[in-house]
Formats: structure tokens, C-alpha cells, sequence
């Protein structure tokens, strides 16, 4: 079992009301190949419900309740109560989910996100104070519970294995400390910033800082040191705002007034390639390509050096890379979406996945879906992008839906109970 997580939010079953307008659903896919994958998937999933299962373990914390796993312990951080009762952090030992330790969370913040790190766990929410709404992190141990500090901020691992913590916003100041683990002692810290700020996440950690202000230059800083690597003024002639997106080496500087994007090369800042008339919403890293989000609804996937595009669509809303392909997704009614394999460098289309409501369990990991199934409980598959195919790991017979997924397991709503439970996935 690894012990990479990437945290997915509360555990709820409602959706988020504010997500990006999704393009229209293609038309016209043969009927005939839709029968072929629902045989398939039917014969599969019969398969997998005939060996036994283990029986789920049942999760003591209350609905909203946040899940992840570290090694053998079960984490659950419960929110505070509607009668004040402080929100607490509990340990179970996996995988009878024994009662290790539980701890109560300092302040009266509602937190929603938590990373284990060099035998801490460090659970992060905000709080309402005298200046508007802020952010906190706390700092727990591991193996105890015990408190250790607590610090302003939404925190992030750097590849040093220290700590980033990213507080303010537009009613408080904004700052950037760099702290570590143990203590929580500052070893380089900024304040009266701007809140527009990028940071690149390398898969191992944040390495880099832009810091876009709003009337003076943007500066790319070395995230462990605190060093400036780089500082330039790209603001447009008339002196206008610019927003920023970071993908990998590149730096995408986007003036929407005019509708250009310059890439520059990150530590240098120095101009890359410029596009203009193209309105953006973000960038993607798509491995071999560049992809934008455009304003009209349009993936555009551009060759990183020279800025040149490779192909366009209109029907996919978002792009993961894996090798030389994507996949990506067709927006569609309801939880699930449909997902599709492309050739990253033409954008052909190699192989539809199906509708899924998808979970990823950690960088580069496992791709792990559930859809619900026409017997009752949920189907649940592995999303193989490489070889173009879905493989059925397991059948959930009491489940309706309102999962999430952790490392190598499920927690998903019973059905009988309407309570959390905790269910194995199969290798």
C-alpha cells in the first residue's frame, strides 16, 4: 500500500454547484458499440461479485465526516457540531478499524483538508477573525495525537520536505512562510503581497513561487530558500492587469483585454512564443503538449516550444496526460461523465472509457470510477489510459453512491444504514 494521497475534499454526496461549464455531448456514437461495452461490463462485474469480499469496516464519523489513510491508520476528522461541538481529528488502525487515538481540533475553524508529513498530520480550514475569513493549519502527531503548533494558512509539502504556508486573500494581507514540520520554525517568510500567486507543484513537492503584484513586477522565487530567481514587468504598454497560469518550465503571462498570451521561461522570464486573439481561461499540462481552456469552450493543445497549435476540439472540457496520451473527458447530465482516450500529439481519438464518477488515488496512480449498477450498489473499475480499457475491480451490492476514494480503498454511503463504510479495493 503507498502512502501517496491526494485529498479529495469532504465526504458528501452532494455536487459542486460552481464547476465549470461543461462543452456538448457528441452525437451519433453507434448503438451497437454501447451494447458491446454494457455486455462486457455486465459479464465482468459478474465475475467479480462471485469471489468473496471482506467485509466492510464501518466508519464512526458523522456525515460530512473527512477520510484518508496513512499506511495503517484510518484518519477521520469530524467537523464541529451543530450544538458547538469542536471538531476532531481520530485514528483507526486498519484493517479492523481499531481505535487509536482521537484529538480535538484548536479553534473554532471548519476545516476541510489534512496531509500526513514527517510523522505529523497537519489538518487545514478556515476561521472567521476581526479581519474577514482566514485560513489555519494545525500541526497533530502522528503516532499520538498530540498537539504541536498551529500557524495561519493553507499549507503545501516542499520538495525539501519543509512546509509552504500561503495565507490572506482579498480581505486579509497576503504572506508566504516556509516552516518546517517539527515546530513549525519560519525559515524564510514575505508579507504584504499580492494574493495573485502561482506555485509549481513538481509531483514531489513545490519548488518555485511567481508572484504576480498588482503595480509592480511578477518575481519567480526558489520555494525553499526564498531566493529571487527571476523579476520582469509584463504588464501590456498601457500598463493594464495581467493574469498568470503555470504549467512545467513555462510561464503563461495573458493580457484578456487585448486577448494575448506570451510564454516565458520560468526561472529566466524570458519570451518564449506570443499568441495573440486567444482568449483563455487556464492552462493544462498534457505531457507532450500544451492544452488551453479557451473562452468558447474550445481545448486547444500547442506545441510547448514554439506555441504553434496541434489540434482544437470542441467536446472535451478537461485533459490528463499519461505518456504520450490523454484522457479526457465529454461533459455530460448527471455525477458521472464520459471519458475517452486521445493521442496527445493529434488529438484522434483511441478508445471511449464509459461514464464514470471518477476518484484518482495518487500521482500518477491507479484511476479508480464507480457507476451505479442496474441490480443495485455501484460498479466499481479501474481506468487503464495506456492500454485504452476499463477493468472491473469489484461490485459494491449495498452502496448508493456518495463515495470517495482513498489510497487502495472506497468509503462510500450504505445503503441500509446510511452510514460511512470503508470497503477494500481489490488488487
Amino acid at each position: 500500500m503507498t502512502d501517496s494521497v491526494i485529498d479529495l475534499g469532504e465526504l458528501r454526496d452532494d455536487r459542486n454547484p460552481e464547476s465549470m461549464p461543461r462543452p456538448p455531448r457528441a452525437h451519433g456514437r453507434p448503438l451497437r458499440c454501447a451494447l458491446v461495452v454494457v455486455l462486457a461490463l455486465v459479464t465482468l462485474a459478474a465475475s467479480a461479485v462471485a469471489s468473496p469480499r471482506p467485509a466492510p469496516v464501518t466508519l464512526p464519523g458523522r456525515p460530512g465526516s473527512d477520510v484518508m489513510i496513512d499506511g495503517d491508520l484510518l484518519l477521520v476528522m469530524e467537523p464541529a457540531s451543530t450544538d458547538m461541538r469542536q471538531a476532531r481529528l481520530a485514528a483507526y488502525r486498519l484493517p479492523d478499524g481499531e481505535p487509536v487515538w482521537q484529538a480535538p481540533l484548536p479553534a473554532q475553524a471548519r476545516y476541510w483538508g489534512m496531509i500526513p508529513l514527517a510523522g505529523m498530520l497537519l489538518a487545514t480550514g478556515y476561521e472567521i477573525g476581526p479581519e474577514g475569513r482566514d485560513t489555519l493549519t494545525v500541526a497533530l502527531d502522528r503516532a499520538t495525537g498530540a498537539y504541536r503548533w498551529q500557524q495561519p494558512g493553507t499549507v503545501s509539502k516542499l520538495t525539501d520536505g519543509n512546509l509552504l504556508l500561503r495565507s490572506g486573500g482579498e480581505t486579509v494581507p497576503s504572506s508566504l512562510r516556509a516552516v518546517d514540520p517539527c515546530c513549525g520554525t519560519v525559515r524564510w517568510q514575505l508579507s504584504g503581497l499580492s494574493p495573485d500567486m502561482r506555485v509549481r507543484d513538481t509531483g514531489l513537492g513545490v519548488d518555485r513561487v511567481v508572484l504576480n503584484q498588482l503595480d509592480g513586477p511578477v518575481e519567480v522565487r526558489d520555494a525553499i530558500t526564498g531566493a529571487v530567481l527571476a523579476r520582469a514587468d509584463l504588464r501590456p504598454p498601457d500598463g493594464g492587469r495581467i493574469g498568470l497560469d503555470l504549467t512545467k518550465d513555462l510561464l503563461l503571462s495573458i493580457d484578456r483585454g487585448s486577448g494575448t498570451v506570451t510564454a516565458y521561461e520560468l526561472d529566466q522570464l524570458k519570451p518564449r512564443w506570443t499568441r495573440a486573439r486567444v482568449h483563455i481561461d487556464f492552462a493544462l499540462d498534457c505531457g507532450p503538449v500544451l492544452c488551453l481552456r479557451t473562452g468558447n469552450n474550445e481545448l486547444q493543445a500547442l506545441d510547448p516550444a514554439t506555441g504553434e497549435v496541434r489540434w482544437r476540439s470542441s467536446q472535451w472540457g478537461w485533459a490528463w496526460p499519461s505518456g504520450d496520451r490523454l484522457m479526457a473527458n465529454l461533459s455530460g447530465v448527471g455525477p458521472s461523465e464520459q471519458y475517452v482516450v486521445l493521442d496527445a500529439l493529434t488529438g484522434k481519438q483511441l478508445a471511449d472509457l464509459g461514464r464514470w464518477e471518477l476518484y484518482q488515488l495518487g500521482v500518477g496512480g491507479r484511476l479508480v470510477g464507480i457507476r451505479r449498477h442496474p441490480d443495485g450498489g455501484v460498479l466499481v473499475g479501474e481506468l487503464d489510459i495506456a492500454a485504452g480499457k476499463v477493468h472491473i475491480v469489484d461490485v459494491l451490492p449495498d452502496v448508493t453512491g456518495g463515495c470517495q476514494a482513498v489510497t487502495g480503498y472506497l468509503v462510500c454511503i450504505a445503503t441500509t444504514t446510511g452510514s460511512y463504510q470503508l470497503w477494500k479495493l481489490r488488487d
